[in-house]
């Protein structure tokens, strides 16, 4: 494995009254493509709400390292100026906030991302022109009215200007059209080939994954991580369903009652 971006250790997580994730052991090394794959309900998202440090969810046992550092008590803020973005599932309407104004805000809060005002607005508009989002877009409030595929290519936007080290992806193809995910999957291949980062995917829909080449594919169920393997498991996956792998974990937690 390359050097190892993010490492987590034992970790057991979820709200104030529900766990929700036991015991994950997962590592991603730098510049790596990892898929997340699992049925409803699996907690596939919970993981990846607290690699980003969602306040809602409480780590209550085990470690996330992420580039040499240990992040497990670090808020939101600090993990995303250290490096993480994560993808919302279903992406938050803020009004009053214009686009231009929060995407400004936040290349400036990242010291290797600032830049004068015309370099800033020369690449913002490069990007927008890349994923067919019209310049109108830039002055309406942040994700106010806007359809699911044109939230989905907000954020594309803002992973592309901000170029993190580990970009998590929530269901990104969630909900899109054919159109909103061709626009979507170039922008991930771009960030890929442009910033060679390294991506963690949650996904159901194999499709968002054909153009990517993938290093590691895990398998959640109950919020244990139950199978990892190459990319030749997401076909498996594809043919055959997850039910193999429920039924294993429903033996074994049935097993660990008695």
């Amino acid at each position: 494995m390359p050097n190892t971006l993010l490492d987590i250790s034992g970790l057991s997580a979820g709200t104030e009254d529900k766990p929700i994730l036991s015991d994950i052991n997962l590592s991603v090394g730098a510049g790596e493509c990892h898929v997340l794959m699992g049925p409803n309900g699996a907690g596939k998202s919970t993981l990846g709400h607290v690699i980003m440090g969602d306040p809602a969810y409480r780590v209550s046992a085990g470690s996330i390292t992420f580039d040499g550092v240990d992040i497990t008590g670090l808020g939101a803020d600090r993990r995303s100026l250290a490096g993480v973005f994560l993808s919302y599932q279903v992406p938050v309407e803020v009004p009053g906030v214009p686009l231009y104004s929060f995407l400004r805000t936040i290349c400036q809060m990242r010291p290797e991302l600032k830049m004068n005002a015309r370099g800033f607005r020369a690449r913002v508009a490069q990007i927008s022109e890349q994923l067919d989002i019209p310049d109108g877009f830039l002055t309406r409030e942040l994700n106010v009215g806007f359809s699911g595929g044109e939230k989905k290519k907000v954020e594309m936007l803002q992973l592309l200007l901000l170029r993190p080290k580990l970009a998590i992806l929530d269901e990104t193809d969630s909900g899109l059209d054919v159109d909103a995910l061709t626009v979507v999957s170039r922008a991930i291949e771009a960030y890929r080939q442009d910033v060679q980062g390294a991506l963690f995917m949650i996904t159901h829909n194999t499709r968002i994954l054909e153009r990517l080449s993938v290093d590691r594919t895990h398998v959640m169920v109950r919020g244990r991580l139950v199978a990892e393997g190459p990319a030749s498991l997401i076909d498996d996956i594809d043919a055959n369903g997850f039910a193999r792998f429920e039924d294993r974990q429903e033996a074994q937690d049935s097993e660990a009652l008695r």
